[in-house]
């Protein structure tokens, strides 16, 4: 079955627009907001002020909507965090050139619905396909957010040139909408109505977590990786594209690059079911080492978008199974929580990551961060392939099927 036959199941195929629409409303915001300072509508001060409040709400969200999405419907959460992102988006125009308090306000109640969204669409997706077709349906999502992240500036900068910035932001929350009210039911009866103890009920999912030695050690490897590699070279690569090379094209090369890589690591993942399935996707992640290695060197431009090639194909050949195994092995009723507690921890932590590692660049130069992270992105991933049920990514080490 190829990831065009998932599509051809109905539910499925509004789950998939849902989610794709979010992913456009998810990384049009920047942009837009970004056109608002080329027309001075915005200070670059503001954009960024603006952008934390984004992530600030989002992870705010993240462990909230794991618990209410467990404890009441999931399309239930993903409806009500949908309007809340739909009805903030034109806040934030409102508040152009007037409020930067709106604005930041605005942005974070859309950040909390995004950030909400995530654990009950993780959740959703097993509740919509059946076990054998959860690791197509995840390539085929997977496929949808890659698009995405080529998709969503080049229509921004094309309807930019017909639309003013209060346009552009009001049709990225009606993408909100979509995702809101687009995505099916799902099979599981709602729990009876309780009180929420968020601590409380995040904790219990924690202790799911903890239940599975693989889900612990992958996530630990994909924090490490996250926080290193993507991280640094978010930081490193525009820096060094500029002063080692003397040109923007090597930035642009390389990221357009890391998608492809992403988009044909998603495709091999909707037909190819490794025996090892763990060892083969902590192998993947492993690939995100050669971002930062290619930067320590002052090696030719092509050399350095190959590396961001395999390192988008990587992260692709782990992720997809990464939902798919968690999918399959949490238990159904505490699945949004655990996956919330993946968001808020690979994630959540890239922006500090991002903060730590600039200053680090600055006082020990680009060579030794680079070199470590380089490092660390190889060696997470081989030390968590040493948990005994990481091999399978099951919670018995037997034997998987092929």
């Amino acid at each position: 079955m190829s990831t065009a036959t998932v599509l051809r199941d109905p539910a499925f195929a509004r789950l998939w627009a849902g989610t794709t629409a979010s992913g456009l409303a998810t990384w049009a915001l920047p942009f837009v907001l970004a056109l608002a300072v080329l027309d001075r509508g915005l200070t670059a001060t503001g954009l960024g002020i603006v952008l934390a409040a984004r992530t600030a709400g989002f992870l705010v969200a993240v462990p909230f909507g794991g618990v209410l999405a467990d404890r009441y419907s999931r399309r239930a959460v993903v409806l009500w965090a949908g309007l809340a992102a739909a009805l903030a988006t034109p806040a934030i125009a409102l508040g152009l050139g007037r409020s930067i308090l709106l604005m930041s306000v605005a942005a974070a109640v859309a950040g909390a619905g995004q950030g909400a969204c995530r654990p009950a669409f993780q959740a959703l997706t097993a509740e919509v396909v059946d076990e054998a077709g959860r690791q197509r349906a995840n390539a085929a999502i997977t496929l949808a957010v890659r698009a995405t992240t080529l998709a969503a500036p080049a229509a921004t900068a094309l309807l930019a040139t017909v639309l003013d910035t209060w346009a552009l932001l009001t049709g990225t929350g009606l993408l909100w909408l979509v995702a809101a009210l687009l995505p099916p039911r799902g099979r599981r009866p709602a729990p009876a109505a309780a009180p929420v103890a968020l601590l409380g009920e995040f904790a219990e999912g924690v202790r799911e977590a903890r239940r599975h030695p693989w889900f612990l050690a992958g996530l630990a490897a994909l924090t490490a990786v996250v926080f290193t590699g993507y991280s640094v070279t978010g930081v490193a690569l525009p820096l060094i594209s500029r002063d080692r090379y003397g040109t923007e094209a090597v930035l642009a090369a390389a990221l357009t690059a890391y998608t492809a890589g992403a988009l044909a690591g998603a495709l091999l993942m909707a037909r190819w079911r490794p025996r090892s399935q763990g060892w083969a996707a902590l192998a993947g992640l492993a690939l995100y080492g050669c971002a930062p290695l290619s930067l320590l060197l002052p090696v030719h431009p092509v050399l350095v978008a190959g590396a961001y090639l395999l390192a988008g194909l990587g992260i692709e050949l782990f992720n997809v199974p990464w939902f798919t195994a968690t999918q399959r092995e949490v238990e159904p009723r505490l699945l949004a929580r655990v996956s919330s507690l993946d968001f808020l921890l690979s994630y959540g932590l890239a922006p500090v990551g991002l903060a730590v590692l600039a200053p680090a660049m600055e006082s020990f130069g680009a060579a030794p961060v680079l070199a470590v992270c380089a490092l660390v992105c190889f060696l997470a991933p081989a030390a968590a392939a040493l948990t005994p049920t990481a091999r399978h990514f099951r919670r018995q080490s037997g034997p998987a099927g092929c």
